[in-house]
């Protein structure tokens, strides 16, 4: 455990040393080799995120002389030795070796020694950076974010939500291309059936769409009942015999007739119920959110024709994407939370809130994909135009940034915000953040 304490220490230094390296940010001053001769850094390369050298196509002058090459970070000379550079050529064009501590001299494969120089971070930086990473804080840049102008955030937020719908998009390509050849209506449906599952039960709502397929459902789109059997069945809800009451009972005739639905589907098609439980997540949940009432929107939605398949790429608008999910629930579930649970008020499948969620996990990425894909940049604007025009999402993290200032003014925001506190917030990757960076960075100069 002590070992693995260090070597976690140390590569943190590590990146820290290559992130002072890459801004800059070393103490200012005469830089000299461990051997007295002057450095200049005319270019410090271009940070390597692979295998070999840390920065590629340096410009270095030492003592008059220009090389240009690699340079390798070390936290210790000597790790040169201990990663066994010396033995390889990768590491030959190394012109200088920046480390922490010079407790060795470092050599080429040919014998050839590396100019090498002792850099040092400056001390208010070293302190801010410790500062950040290690706070207790929920938000490790609250102290310094008030400081950072407005369009500065605005702009980083802006770049952190393309790269969440970004990455929503690729999904949805990943899908047409690699899974449905080419359907985009398949690709849609499992879009939805995962956006259905609200995190909580995204994993299992997905795995429920690829045993149940939409060109399973499509075959049987005249028939509610049926689809129901096919979706309720495949994801092992349906209650056993009896265990809803009495045989005329409307819970037990219901749960029979998806019973006997399934039953006659599973002997037709050869279908094989899944090898393991889905995975249904329903503990601490309220009634309204358990996945019941969402299976039996799925099958609204499928019934007739699945007609959110035809119409995505055509809204323009949050009103007009909002009506795709206005789903009506019929017959059991109008009134039902789950087998043998009423429900009371309204039989629509979702509330705002969940509609607008759907809109930003199942129409905007698809439109943004589908806009990509064959060259519509009218609808990847389309796609950024919906979220900018939707209220944000009210959640832990929106409400975290808005105590400390950060203003959400859309969906659009909200996305970011979320980007930003799970990719660079919790692993506490200041460093890569600009936030971060700005604040680390603000009055530090090379």
């Amino acid at each position: 455990m002590a070992v693995t304490w260090i070597v976690c220490i140390f590569g943190l230094v590590e990146k820290l040393m290559q992130y002072v390296w890459q801004h800059g940010l070393w103490i200012p001053g005469d830089l000299r080799t461990v051997d007295g001769r002057r450095v200049r850094v005319i270019d410090r390369g271009w940070l390597n995120t692979d295998a070999g050298p840390d920065f590629f196509n340096a410009k270095i002058d030492i003592d008059g002389r220009v090389w240009a090459g690699n340079v390798e970070i070390h936290v210790r000379a000597s790790d040169w030795m201990r990663h066994g550079h010396h033995y390889d050529p990768a590491y030959d064009s190394v012109v200088l070796h920046v480390v922490g501590k010079d407790d060795s001299r470092v050599l080429r494969s040919n014998g050839e020694e590396i100019p090498q120089i002792v850099m040092d971070c400056a001390p208010d930086f070293d302190r801010r950076y410790r500062d950040m990473v290690f706070a207790r804080a929920d938000l490790a840049c609250s102290e310094g974010l008030p400081s950072i102008p407005g369009i500065y955030i605005s702009d980083w937020l802006t770049s952190l939500a393309m790269a969440r719908l970004q990455d929503k998009a690729d999904k949805v390509r990943a899908l047409v291309s690699d899974t449905f050849r080419g359907d985009w209506r398949s690709a849609v449906y499992l879009t939805l059936a995962r956006a259905l599952g609200f995190g909580t039960n995204s994993d299992a709502f997905e795995r429920l769409g690829r045993l149940v397929p939409l060109r399973s459902l499509v075959k049987h789109s005249d028939a509610l009942e049926t689809v129901e059997g096919l979706l309720f069945g495949q994801a092992g809800l349906i209650p056993d015999a009896g265990t809803l009451g009495a045989p005329d009972s409307v819970d037990e005739l219901y749960a029979a007739t998806l019973r006997r639905e399934y039953a006659f589907m599973a002997r037709k098609f050869s279908i094989q119920p899944p090898a393991a439980p889905l995975g249904w997540k329903m503990a601490r949940m309220r009634p309204q959110n358990f996945p019941h009432r969402r299976i039996a929107a799925l099958a609204a939605m499928v019934v007739p024709s699945f007609e959110l398949g035809f119409r995505i790429l055509d809204v323009a608008t949050a009103a007009e994407a909002a009506s795709l999910f206005t789903v009506p629930l019929r017959g059991y579930w109008s009134h039902h939370y789950s087998f043998g649970a009423p429900a009371s008020g309204s039989p629509s499948a979702f509330g705002a809130t969940a509609i607008n969620t759907l809109i930003i996990n199942v129409v905007a990425p698809v439109q943004y994909a589908y806009g990509e894909m064959f060259g519509r940049e009218d609808l990847c604007a389309r796609a950024v135009d919906l979220l900018e025009s939707m209220k944000p999402e009210d959640n832990n993290v929106v409400r975290l940034f808005a105590s400390h200032g950060v203003p959400c003014r859309s969906a659009l925001d909200s996305q970011a915000l979320i980007r930003l506190r799970r990719d660079y917030c919790e692993p506490r990757k200041c460093l890569y953040c600009r936030i971060g960076h700005r604040i680390l960075a603000s009055k530090v100069k090379p």
